[in-house]
């Protein structure tokens, strides 16, 4: 049985056999406590084995880090901290750890030390914690969309256009790289290779997200992503997930109201579904806090920050709006902000955490942005300056959201793919849906690492993916 079945059940009397990694053992006189975890849930169950049950030999390969199994009966816990534990009959070893070399002992460890053995972080409790808590909210993200009628689909993680239409991208190619096959100017000649031109692994599911909202309606995406930026920061990474919901017939307003109700839905099926490891994971970050300055503290802590974004209605205003309110604040007017604020930046983590957490004290949806700091896809407002664009901006986090209303018309359309240098032959095949059935819709992207940072409150991104893929490693 798992650990989590067995703690939950609590069926004392009952013979069983645990299986899982030891964390700890404790030898007293004439009995030996051993805590085994099977990464089912936070908690260890407590094995107790009397003297002259399990001979010596096998005990002795019984040490922090060893895989076992332990056959015995549930009983109620003599100890605190637990309400039960096994009494030992049997100990198999599944894999010895020779306590001299193991990595993980049972004392605290920095992140950038887990981060160099990410083959074995997975056994601590944050690791084991944050990836518990990163499957029930993928679980939820399809669970929300599949009860609300979307339709799931796989968009082309190798793809011939920019669907930012900027950024840096991986090339994808089989051509040799010494002796490549050249063009009379001396350009590499990219018909040569597989597909017969240039390629990249894409940076968005978006484009293609649009054309089966063109068919079916209603669908998502939700896959890896890639971005070549040479970033070495808390919050980027070169392999991430994307959630990217498209919908005809929903405009700004509707898109907006999609996003509140979905990021409420997954939040709330964190709260309550991941307790235990968001409890322990709020504990965590209350004894990372104490070693920061006064200033630099969350006000919220973590499961109330989560509760703040749940009960509150978030609030909802114009780019243009939320730059006065930027503009008037004492903040600005004391010279308090890092970056300058007038119309037509883009506005930056402070901007957005100050109208959030100081100024409405509720998550915010910002709109219609000028289009020059947008991308060539959205809808063009009638004033001709801005686009029906959405972000939506969390407590701690700043921008979580971002998405628009997309140009369903044509020309308006090309026009902005000339004025940003986009070729037709780029993109021809997104411009032809507006030309055969077009239609009004609208969707949005969120980075599946930025909702897990929010989530399990951790700092550095490389942190709640597996395996972090950045400048200069991929490693395991």
């Amino acid at each position: 049985m798992q650990i989590k079945q067995i703690l939950a059940a609590a069926a004392v009397g009952t013979e069983i056999t645990v299986k899982g990694w030891v964390r700890t053992k404790r030898d007293s006189k004439n009995v030996v406590f051993i805590n085994i975890n099977d990464g089912s849930v936070i908690h260890n169950i407590q094995a107790v084995v009397e003297a002259g049950i399990v001979d010596e030999e096998t005990l002795k390969l019984v040490t922090t880090g060893s895989c076992i199994a332990a056959t015995g009966t549930l009983v109620a816990s003599q100890g605190s901290g637990q309400s039960v534990e096994l009494q030992v009959s049997s100990i198999q070893v599944y894999g010895t750890a020779d306590p001299e070399k193991y990595p993980l002992q049972p004392k605290r460890h920095s992140l950038e030390f887990l981060r160099e053995i990410g083959h074995l972080r997975a056994r601590t409790n944050t690791f084991s914690a944050i990836l518990r808590v990163r499957h029930a909210l993928a679980f939820a993200i399809h669970k929300y969309f599949n009860d609300n009628g979307f339709f799931y689909l796989h968009t082309p993680i190798i793809t011939g256009s920019d669907a930012e239409g900027a950024g840096e991208m991986f090339r994808v190619t089989t051509l040799d790289p010494k002796n490549p096959p050249l063009n009379e100017d001396g350009s590499i000649n990219y018909k040569e290779d597989f597909f017969g031109k240039e390629t990249n692994l894409t940076v968005s599911g978006q484009l293609e997200g649009e054309l089966g909202a063109m068919a079916l309606s209603k669908v998502y995406t939700f896959g890896p992503t890639f971005r070549a930026e040479n970033s070495n920061t808390a919050r980027h990474l070169a392999e991430f997930w994307m959630i990217e919901p498209e919908v005809a017939f929903n405009e700004l307003t509707d898109n907006m109201e999609l996003a509140e109700d979905f990021t409420k839905y997954v939040i709330r099926y964190a709260l309550e579904n991941c307790a235990d490891d968001l409890a322990f994971l709020e504990n965590r970050l209350k004894e990372e806090e104490k070693n920061k300055k006064q200033d630099e503290r969350s006000e919220l802590a973590l499961i109330e920050k989560l509760k703040f974004v749940v009960d509150n209605e978030y609030e909802k205003l114009t780019y243009t709006e939320a730059i006065k309110i930027l503009l008037n604040s004492k903040r600005h007017k004391e010279g308090k902000f890092q970056y300058p604020v007038e119309w037509g930046i883009d506005l930056q983590s402070e901007h957005e955490r100050y109208l959030v957490e100081k100024h409405f004290k509720k998550p915010v949806i910002l709109t219609n942005y000028p289009k020059d700091i947008k991308a060539f896809y959205m809808k063009l407002d009638d004033d001709g300056k801005t686009v029906r664009a959405m972000d939506v901006l969390f407590p701690g986090i700043g921008e979580i959201i971002g998405g628009s209303q997309r140009e369903d018309d044509h020309d308006k359309l090309w026009a902005r793919c000339q004025e940003v240098g986009i070729p037709h032959e780029a993109i021809w095949w997104y411009l032809e849906t507006r030309q055969f059935g077009s239609a009004p819709h609208s969707g949005f992207g969120i980075g599946f690492e930025r909702l897990v940072m929010f989530v399990t409150g951790m700092s550095n991104i490389r942190d709640v993916i597996a395996f972090p893929r950045t400048p200069k490693s991929a490693e395991f």
